[in-house]
């Protein structure tokens, strides 16, 4: 992070089959090795799988999945007075929307299965069912956060 210039963002350009900016940004973080068609091609995949078992619409289990894995507090490390102590604050949007979508990824990847698309596809489910790896984390990381709530006063 830069200290006197304002940090640019890029805008990020929505995916050619919904028009959605926020599978775009999933597919950029499912890609490995620039190979953007492949992340793609995966996220599809999903959505069509979610679609013929569910006969719901893909997109707003997609939301809701995301919605549940979206994490309010966390953990922060600050030194105070030669000590460090873990504060407990709230997750800024954008954060929030990075670390769900990491933690959905990462509990498909530790996942057992054959396809990935078919992972992803179970993952999303359970998370839109609020079950899964990617909610126990979250609410792993809650407790943490509601166990330091004592050291919040450390938060200026």
């Amino acid at each position: 992070m830069p200290r006197r210039a304002v940090n640019n963002r890029r805008e990020i350009l929505p995916d050619p089959k919904f028009g959605n900016v926020m599978i775009e940004r999933f597919a950029n973080h499912l890609m490995k090795g620039g190979k953007k068609t492949l992340a793609r091609s995966i996220v599809y995949d999903s959505f069509d799988i979610i679609s013929e078992t569910t006969k719901q619409d893909p997109l707003s289990i997609f939301d809701g999945a995301i919605r549940n894995v979206s994490p309010v507090l966390e953990v922060r490390a600050k030194r105070v007075g030669g000590a460090n102590y873990q504060i407990a604050m709230e997750v800024r949007a954008e954060r929030r929307l990075t670390l769900a979508m990491r933690w959905l990824i990462q509990a498909t990847r530790d996942r057992n299965g054959i396809k990935f698309s078919e992972k992803l596809a179970a993952e999303l489910l359970d998370a839109a069912k609020k079950e899964g790896g990617a909610i126990k984390k979250r609410d792993e990381v809650h407790r943490m956060a509601e166990a330091n709530k004592a050291f919040s006063h450390f938060n200026f």
